[in-house]
C-alpha cells in the first residue's frame, strides 16, 4: 500500500540546470529524488507544480509522490533533508487526498523577481538578485503592467522551447514595490509559459529606463510575436513563490524563505 505525499521544497537555483531531471543530472529534481530514495530505501519519483529554469530559485515548490513506506510528516522533512545539499531543503510535508496532483490541482502560481538598482553590479547578492544600473520609473512600469492583466495570448512572452499546449493564460496581478535599492515584482497567474516572467521583466525594464513608453507593452502583447519583445532578462532574481490550492487542502502557501526577500 502506498501513501500520497506532498512536500514543499525551497532551493537556490544558481548551481543547477533547472528543476526537471535531465541526462547528466545536476538538477533540483535529481537531487530531491536521490535524497528521497535514500531515505525511503526505495526509488521515488516526484512531480512538481511548476518547472523552473537554470538559475531560478524556489521558495515553496510543491511536489507529490506515492510513498512506498509510512513515515510521520516530520520524518519526511528531516530524513530527506539529511541527504540534500545545503542549497535545497524540504520545508513541510502533508498527506493530501490519494488523487492529489501538484500541477493539475493548482489554482494558480506566483513568482517574484528581486532587482537591484545600483550603478555598481551586485556582489553579496550575486545569483540572488537581478541588476539594473539605470534609474527606474516606477509609475511608468505600473502603467505598463495594466496592459497585461487579464486573459490574453502571451505568445510574445513565450520562449521557442515552450511546451505548453496553449499560450493563453490569465495574469491576475503584477505588484511592483521598492525598498531601498531593491525593486520587487510579484506575479500571480493561472499558469506561466516558459520564460514568460523573464520576458515580461525585460519589457518592464525597457519601460522603466525610458527606452520604451508604457503603451508599447500593449503593442508587444497584441503582436503575438516573440521577436518584437525585449530580450529575456536574467534568471538571477527570479523566485518561484509557489502554487496555491483550494483552502480545504490546507497546504502551506508560505515558507520561512519568503521572509528573506526584501
Amino acid at each position: 500500500m502506498t501513501v500520497r505525499v506532498a512536500l514543499g521544497v525551497s532551493y537556490r537555483g544558481e548551481a543547477y540546470r533547472g528543476w526537471q531531471s535531465q541526462p547528466g543530472g545536476q538538477t533540483v529534481q535529481d537531487a530531491l529524488e536521490s535524497a528521497l530514495s535514500q531515505f525511503a530505501a526505495q526509488p521515488i519519483r516526484t512531480l512538481c507544480a511548476g518547472r523552473t529554469d537554470a538559475g531560478v530559485h524556489g521558495l515553496n515548490q510543491v511536489v507529490h509522490f506515492d510513498a512506498p513506506v509510512e513515515r510521520e510528516p516530520f520524518s519526511w522533512v528531516r530524513g530527506t533533508n539529511r541527504y540534500l545539499p545545503p542549497d535545497i531543503a524540504v520545508q513541510w510535508c502533508a498527506f493530501p487526498p490519494a488523487d492529489f496532483h501538484a500541477r493539475n490541482w493548482a489554482r494558480g502560481r506566483r513568482y517574484a523577481y528581486l532587482l537591484l538598482q545600483s550603478p555598481v553590479r551586485p556582489a553579496i547578492e550575486f545569483g540572488a538578485a537581478g541588476w539594473v544600473f539605470r534609474p527606474l520609473d516606477g509609475a511608468a512600469m505600473r502603467e505598463a503592467v495594466t496592459h497585461l492583466l487579464g486573459e490574453h495570448d502571451f505568445s510574445s512572452f513565450r520562449s521557442a522551447e515552450c511546451q505548453a499546449a496553449s499560450p493563453i493564460k490569465v495574469l491576475r496581478a503584477i505588484e511592483i514595490s521598492k525598498r531601498g535599492a531593491y525593486w520587487r515584482f510579484e506575479f500571480d497567474a493561472s499558469a506561466f509559459l516558459h520564460h514568460m516572467v523573464r520576458n515580461i521583466m525585460g519589457c518592464l525594464i525597457a519601460v522603466g529606463t525610458g527606452v520604451r513608453p508604457p503603451e508599447w507593452v500593449a503593442e508587444v502583447l497584441a503582436a503575438r510575436d516573440r521577436k518584437v519583445a525585449a530580450p529575456t532578462f536574467a534568471p538571477d532574481g527570479l523566485y518561484f513563490v509557489g502554487p496555491y490550492y483550494d483552502a480545504e487542502l490546507k497546504l502551506p502557501e508560505q515558507t520561512a524563505a519568503m521572509d528573506w526577500l526584501p
